[in-house]
């Protein structure tokens, strides 16, 4: 007899619905420390449970598959597809729910990464977190500046670069006189803008405690950017170790870096047996078109909701892709920006991109340009 269970799973809670083919339910509740678990794995081995459903909800979810996957079938299930009726609002409920949906089977699972994804996948989103803490900080330490009246990110191009660490060391060692400053600017700099100008724009007011604040938000960005630089490499560690061939591969296709390659291969793996067509890869990132349709006029055809973090990857290749001179890519991006945005035109490209990327990874073949690229290298004609 086919026995499955259902997991309401929570932070501190976990309703387990045991459900037979004739209909019998058996619920119990369970808490989420080790113990627990280990207790609900113990019992859903008494009961013959030979597969397990569960919603995945936040992270509670992982630490119960890792204790439950070498005994039972597993299957994680987007809540979305399974809160669809009213009226299941209980605890109770909602695991007699999951586990009803699961012995008729209903569900449809969702992609879960092995053991060596996961880890190259946990250094990847770190990076990404990392990144955009870097980007926050280096915004909170130029707003320091501006309240001193130091205006120096008006004049350069990144307020990363150089010239500006420059000058925040000088500042933070106690140095004011913009005479003095304006000299660890790059002279490009200098020149665009004039001496004058960017003394004026360090001649300010700078207080101990200004002084105190700068320092303490120089030293959150130097600790960001080492964490940075160690997720980075991790990620060239495993990507090299266990993905070497589907790296070097990617990194034919236009746009793709070596970084850019590893990312991918933390989001979507390098096994497209989980993806039946390219279709599935494109709709699974959330960069399959909408078509809503109502009394034949279209009410938006924005794109899906997905795996953000590989859609942002792919956008920031679909860039790069859209100007390597001589590419399909590029010529593509040409002639849908002359009849759509830039934004549009490069979601585009970067579905585009997605659709080639299933394509070397599931034939296990290099990408091969056509024949319009083959005549632009070979020629080195760069297109406008």
């Amino acid at each position: 007899m086919n026995v499955v269970c259902g997991l309401d799973v929570h932070k501190d809670s976990i309703f387990a619905c045991v459900m037979k083919e004739n209909g019998e339910k058996t619920v119990q509740e369970y808490g989420t420390l080790t113990p627990e678990l280990e207790r609900l794995r113990d019992w859903l081995v008494e009961e013959s449970v030979e597969a397990v459903a569960m919603e995945s909800t936040s992270v509670y979810w992982k630490p119960v598959w890792r204790i439950l996957s070498s005994d039972f079938h597993m299957v994680l299930v987007n809540p979305y597809f399974i809160k669809q009726l009213p009226g299941r609002k209980t605890d109770v409920k909602d695991a007699e729910w999951i586990a009803t949906t699961l012995i008729k089977d209903l569900l449809k699972e969702s992609f879960v990464p092995d053991e060596i994804q996961s880890s190259l996948r946990k250094y990847e989103r770190m990076l990404f977190r990392l990144n955009r803490l870097i980007v926050q900080e280096e915004s909170l330490l130029d707003n320091e500046l501006q309240e001193c009246n130091i205006r120096l990110s008006n004049y350069v191009s990144d307020v990363g670069g150089k010239s500006y660490r420059k000058v925040v060391r000088l500042i933070i060692e106690g140095e004011s006189r913009a005479e003095v400053l304006v000299k660890e600017i790059h002279r490009r700099t200098v020149n665009k803008h004039g001496a004058d100008v960017l003394i004026a724009a360090l001649s300010g007011f700078i207080t101990g405690e200004n002084r105190q604040v700068i320092r303490m938000a120089f030293e959150r960005i130097q600790l960001l950017e080492r964490q940075r630089e160690e997720c980075l490499m991790r990620m060239r560690e495993i990507s090299e170790q266990h993905y070497a061939r589907q790296k070097e591969r990617l990194q034919t296709i236009p746009g793709i870096s070596s970084q850019s390659a590893a990312q991918i291969l933390a989001e979507a793996g390098c096994d497209m047996k989980t993806f039946a067509t390219a279709s599935a890869l494109v709709g699974w990132a959330g960069l399959r078109p909408r078509n809503e349709m109502s009394a034949k006029k279209v009410k938006g055809r924005k794109i899906t909701h997905g795996n953000r973090f590989l859609r942002i990857i792919l956008v920031q290749c679909a860039w790069a892709a859209s100007r390597t001179s001589g590419s399909r890519f590029n010529l593509k991006y040409h002639l849908l920006s002359k009849r759509m945005s830039s934004q549009k035109a490069l979601v585009a490209i970067a579905r585009k991109l997605l659709v080639v990327i299933w394509n070397v990874l599931a034939k296990e073949e290099s990408y091969k340009p056509n024949e319009y690229e083959n005549k632009h290298m070979k020629q080195g004609k760069v297109m406008s």
